[in-house]
């Protein structure tokens, strides 16, 4: 801080010396006493001192006051020191006029965001009355295709799910309803909606009650479960999916499925990253992971994977 202030006063301060040093040799050219220069010299120096610490003082308080300004990111743009000299006075109104733009920016794109969520919403509600329709349509046909066109069906219905629960995100607690819930209750709902999908793919599942109640929102809960059941299902060939409850309160969920590379492991819960398994299956479209562990983290739980190729 000391540095800045002498850089800041740099012109002032050679100009002090530039001057003690002419009248200095002026002095001396006419012959006036040494003591009499020296004593004037001290004179001024201690003023220069004494005025330049009281500025100092001045510059510091101002200082940290726009650090707590900036700090403090309620502020109000009036709380902002006072200027002290014209330049000053033009940076604040410069501030102003940006702060003033800023505003006026945030409210015309929070308007925009608005309507833009409100849209996909009653898109996302209204979309689910034609694939009721045609759930209605295929449910007394047990042909193959049939039964393929339903597993469709609920692939679609699955990504509108999505897409609702990604518009929610940002509700955050407005839409939660936590209470102690059957994780028994949750796990056989999820299981059940991927039913006959087990039925077609031939996947055993190895599940026994964990007899556990979790402090949570059942809603969210089940959709995170429903994504990772959905997920097991779809790079699982062959095999089984077991569900059991491990030490220190984990519910575990396991495949026999192609695995996740090592090197993708670190980055499945972000949002897009589709990972080599998404770019081999070109149809992954890296939201699943990303919203479970939004989710889960905004309930207060976590979510780890643990894989690796073939595995």
């Amino acid at each position: 801080m000391i540095l800045s202030y002498i850089r800041l006063n740099i012109k002032t301060l050679l100009l002090f010396l530039l001057f003690t040093a002419v009248f200095g040799a002026m002095a001396y050219v006419y012959g006036i006493p040494a003591e009499a220069i020296g004593y004037a010299l001290l004179l001024c120096i201690i003023a220069a001192l004494v005025t330049s610490g009281a500025d100092f003082i001045k510059f510091r308080a101002k200082h940290r006051a726009l650090l707590q300004f900036a700090e403090d990111v309620s502020c109000s743009i009036s709380n902002m020191p006072a200027p002290s000299n014209l330049i000053e006075s033009d940076y604040c109104e410069i501030i102003r006029i940006l702060n003033a733009s800023k505003k006026e920016t945030a409210s015309r794109l929070t308007g925009q965001y608005s309507s833009l969520i409100d849209y996909y919403t009653m898109w996302a509600h209204q979309i689910k009355t034609p694939i009721a329709a045609m759930r209605l349509v295929l449910s007394d046909n047990n042909t193959d295709t049939a039964r393929e066109l339903r597993d469709e069906l609920q692939k679609t219905e699955q990504y509108v799910e999505m897409v609702l629960m990604y518009l929610k995100l940002d509700a955050g607690a407005e839409d939660y309803v936590i209470r102690e819930c059957n994780l028994d209750s949750i796990i056989r709902q999820a299981v059940k909606k991927y039913a006959a999908q087990f039925i077609r793919k031939k996947i055993r599942l190895e599940y026994d009650p964990v007899q556990y109640t979790v402090l949570t929102d059942e809603k969210w809960l089940m959709f995170v479960i429903e994504q990772i059941v959905s997920n097991s299902l779809k790079y699982t060939r062959k095999g089984y999916i077991t569900i059991t409850l491990e030490e220190g309160d984990i519910l575990c969920i396991r495949d026999t499925g192609i695995g996740i590379d090592e090197a993708d492991i670190p980055r499945v819960f972000e949002k897009g990253f589709t990972g080599l398994n998404g770019r081999t299956d070109k149809k992954a479209t890296g939201i699943g992971l990303y919203l479970c562990r939004r989710i889960l983290t905004s309930l207060g739980h976590k979510i780890r994977i643990s894989s690796s190729a073939g595995e």
